[in-house]
């Protein structure tokens, strides 16, 4: 029976109510060992009825067990595999070893999980319990923490018991959180029936109310009675000597008997006789220690009382009788075991080891197979550290770190390179460790130190390996705004071109030199490259469908802002990176496709985009792309007049600018903060932004058009009355757009000139702006010359033409969402003496971003069960999105859907 406990078991009876009408609840219990937690468990598992009920326990001797604990979790769920999508299914049996394992990202598994827990719960609702989460092997960690994260509107209840203050999937995690006290002084009395009540309220006291060390130091309550009035316990340590005490009365069988269970991770009867018969030990004595309380003898397995009495009895163990524990357990254990093996002979060695190196080194390209990334960085640095060899050491060190940099260990990545690259003369393996350093730099900063590692060891590699390390380079250039760099990367890249190149070379060197010359060069040239590059991706499926191209083959089009070319990739980058669970490469695409929504008419889509890559880029570490979705996101803001929303994420942008030495991105943060300003009316301090925005592009030499505030300046100058500085700075401008020669700053600059021109000659270049607009998808700046133009017409007293530009500029900011934009085209409309008038909320305004994402997935045919997999979602959450887009709309099918 719980004793007490009324608070913590409404929390659980209500999350279990929540879970059975439809709706998914996750409660973490988390308290110092003994606090209850697992009693707490139990409790929901008893009270789960009607229930399908899924279990599982972290085990500290099993954590690098890969998936381990997953399977134990998911087992009487995989009936379910084929209602789950393929490519998941495929990745998550690949995961749990039931097919050859197909490498696949860390993510994948996750989103796996998810669909499995939804479908397992379609047929009744679903308790989960996941006991000593803080040790669950890791690769198990991030896959539960993936999918509990994302369960919405499932009958699924989650529960996770972890100690508190010892590492965890929990972690960072936004998971709700109940934090389990003591038992109180009555209840704590209770508990101890039998102990005089004066000393049951003292060892109240000394333990807080712990139940396990209520029970467990009852013993020593005459010598707590001895002690101070209030003086400290150390609880955790006085149970272990108390576990240790009873151990000590035993005999030496037991004792043995003890250590060698306490040295199995399994607790598995038949495997621990092998064991003990090779070590000449008793196994039979174990039933002296369950009449001490210390295990529990179950058919065909031992059990520890509590996990506290395992790791005490192994820690107080000799370091020799471990070792031979271990080795024996080693010995003992079937072929298929061969991970438990391996990690067994490591324990027992005492020295470097090559046989239990090389069974480590197999057990983590077992795991990497499976994309358990975690456990399989644990197993190659365990080798790494066994090895005899300097130069094997250094191999197995740095695919520790290769594969610890896919599970998301960054720090523990750039430690391992560094002793790698101590223990290596072989200069294939130090290339191969700078190029792996250096792309950990260019995505977590400082971005240039990346570019530095990638352009030195390219100097060393053969050229197919070079130009993907220049190309790199040049990219890590791009992000730090320094374009001579990057153009001298690219050209190096170019000149590194074999005399037959493989189609990738040739696409990654057109791309980078384009980018380059764009940005700070011979805009036109880069232009071209470009279109080359994307001609080559629009004609090779083998670059589309590589996952480590998907960056590439979508930057290209952003480049150019041409209504068609090479558009498409855009949205076969996303389509491909979602199908495939490519979760790493999904926030710069979906960055990439954001900013290009923004320059069309999609700006709630764009909105929904860039948060969904800023959630995802926090959830996997990814801070350059955390920063370019802030920087993006305030921009967005800032044309539709979200004041407080831009400045927190241009604040937070160029905070992450500072610590990663990415100066483009800053340059996007003064833009939007200028945007901003002008959009709120106030001239003179959108002119302070946009002048910063100006000197910072003048200080990195960057050149290209399509970043300069120019336009935008020379509106705020005419407003305050500068004329002849905007009449400098249009010159400049038109100079540099009709130098990239793209329709996108040319239709800009005509604006420009437009505004500055006199009476008689404006009306032309507001009509040539106009008519390159036309060329290219971006709404707004359609718009903002619209209304340019029928501003100058209102003050030329051409009130009929006025309007006509007027109100279709009201129409477009209205329907962009452009608020304060809007607000100044019925401004000027009315000065017209025409009254504009507002519309209502769009359909899509009404929508959340979430909404809006399953909507637009929904609406282009795609099933409820295709847009969970793109979303990352559970079926039955997208329908509970979907039933709020009906209400919101007023529609009742797809096909309505689709109209609106």
């Amino acid at each position: 029976m719980l004793l007490g406990r009324d608070g913590e078991r409404h929390a659980i009876e209500r999350a279990l109510e929540s879970a059975r009408s439809g709706i998914s609840a996750t409660l973490v219990l988390a308290g110092e060992p003994g606090i209850g937690k697992t009693a707490l468990l139990d409790y929901a598992a008893s009270h789960a009825d009607g229930m399908r009920l899924l279990r599982a326990r972290g085990i500290e001797s099993e954590a690098q067990v890969p998936f381990g604990s997953l399977l134990e979790l998911i087992r009487p769920a995989l009936v379910m595999l084929e209602k789950i999508p393929e490519p998941q299914a495929v990745a998550l049996e690949g995961a749990l070893a039931l097919r050859p394992g197909a490498t696949q990202e860390r993510f994948a598994v996750g989103a796996a999980t998810l669909s499995l827990l939804a479908a397992y719960a379609d047929q009744a609702p679903l308790a989960v319990l996941v006991d000593d989460a803080q040790w669950l092997d890791g690769s198990s960690a991030q896959a539960l923490l993936f999918a509990f994260r994302r369960l919405v509107a499932d009958p699924i209840a989650v529960f996770v018991a972890v100690r508190d203050g010892e590492p965890s999937l929990l972690d960072g995690a936004d998971l709700p959180r109940l934090y389990i006290d003591g038992l109180s002084s009555d209840e704590a009395t209770m508990l101890m029936r039998g102990l005089a009540p004066e000393a049951a309220q003292r060892l109240h006291g000394a333990t807080a109310g712990n139940p396990l060390a209520l029970l467990e130091l009852a013993a020593d309550a005459p010598d707590l009675a001895l002690a101070p009035e209030g003086a400290p316990v150390l609880v955790p340590a006085k149970i272990s000597r108390a576990f240790l005490r009873r151990a000590g009365t035993l005999d030496q069988a037991a004792q043995r008997a003890l250590v060698l269970a306490a040295t199995s991770d399994t607790g598995d009867l038949p495997g621990l006789g092998r064991a003990a018969a090779e070590l000449g030990i008793d196994l039979a004595a174990l039933a002296t220690a369950e009449a001490a309380g210390l295990v529990t003898l179950h058919p065909g397995v031992v059990e520890f009382r509590h996990p506290l009495a395992r790791s005490a009895i192994y820690a107080d163990a000799p370091a020799s009788q471990r070792r031979a524990a271990h080795r024996a357990l080693a010995a003992a254990l079937p072929d298929r075991d061969v991970d438990r093996r391996a990690w067994h002979l490591a324990a027992a060695a005492t020295g470097p080891d090559e046989a239990a190196s090389s069974a480590l080194e197999q057990a983590g390209i077992r795991g990497r197979a499976r994309s358990a990334y975690t456990t399989a960085a644990a197993a190659y640095e365990r080798a790494g550290r066994l090895a005899a060899d300097p130069e094997r050491r250094a191999r197995l060190l740095w695919q520790a770190a290769d594969t610890g940099w896919l599970a998301g260990l960054t720090d523990r990545a750039v430690a391992l390179l560094g002793e790698a690259r101590a223990s290596t003369g072989d200069p294939e393996k130090l290339v191969e460790i700078d190029a792996l350093a250096g792309r950990i730099a260019t995505h977590c900063g400082p971005v240039m130190r990346g570019h530095a590692i990638l352009t030195a060891a390219a100097e060393r590699a053969d050229a197919e390996r070079a130009v993907a390390m220049l190309a790199e380079a040049a990219s890590a250039c791009f992000l730090a705004g320094n374009p001579a760099q990057m153009l001298l990367a690219a050209e190096q890249a170019r000149a590194r071109l074999p005399g037959s190149p493989s189609v990738r070379a040739r696409f990654l060197v057109a791309t980078a030199v384009g980018m380059a010359r764009i940005l700070g060069g011979d805009a036109a040239a880069g232009a071209e490259a470009v279109h080359e590059a994307i001609t080559l991706a629009e004609d090779s499926p083998e670059l589309r469908e590589d996952l480590q191209l998907i960056p590439w083959v979508a930057v290209g089009p952003l480049f150019l802002r041409e209504t068609g070319a090479g558009r498409p990739l855009l949205e076969h980058a996303l389509r491909t990176a979602r199908d495939r669970a490519a979760v790493g490469a999904l926030p710069f695409v979906l960055n990439l496709i954001a900013r290009d929504q923004v320059s069309t008419d999609r700006w709630a889509v764009a909105e929904a985009t860039h948060l969904e890559a800023i959630g995802l880029a926090r959830e996997s570490g990814q801070q350059t792309e955390l920063a370019g979705g802030l920087a993006g996101l305030a921009f967005l803001q800032a044309r539709r007049g979200r004041e407080q929303a831009c400045r927190t994420c241009a604040a937070e942008a160029l905070s992450l600018c500072g610590e990663l030495g990415m100066r483009l991105l800053e340059i996007w943060a003064a833009a939007a903060l200028g945007e901003l300003e002008l959009g709120l009316g106030d001239a003179a301090r959108a002119a302070e932004h946009f002048e910063q925005q100006q000197k910072l592009l003048r200080d990195l030499a960057i050149t290209d058009a399509d970043l300069s505030p120019a336009a935008e300046l020379a509106d705020a100058y005419t407003r305050l009355g500068r004329g002849s500085e905007a009449q400098q700075v249009a010159a400049e401008f038109t100079a540099a757009a009709t130098a990239k020669g793209q329709p996108w700053p040319l239709a800009r600059a005509a604006r420009c000139q437009g505004l500055l021109a006199d009476d008689a000659g404006f009306a032309a270049h507001f009509e040539q702006a106009l008519s390159l607009h036309e060329q290219t998808p971006d709404a707004f700046e359609e718009a903002r010359t619209r209304l340019a133009y029928g501003e100058r017409l209102r003050r030329a007293r051409n009130r009929v033409l006025a309007r006509e530009q007027l109100r279709a500029a009201a129409d477009a900011f209205e329907f962009l969402g452009a608020r304060p934009w809007a607000e100044r085209a019925r401004a000027e409309l009315a000065a017209t003496g025409e009254t504009h008038r507002r519309r209502g909320l769009s359909t899509v305004e009404e929508l959340t971003p979430q909404e809006l994402q399953i909507a637009m997935l929904l609406a282009t045919g795609k099933t409820t069960r295709e847009t969970a997999a793109a979303l990352f979602l559970s079926p039955k959450t997208v329908e509970y999105h979907l039933r709020h887009v009906y209400q919101k709309l007023g529609i009742h099918d797809r096909g309505q859907l689709a109209q609106a």
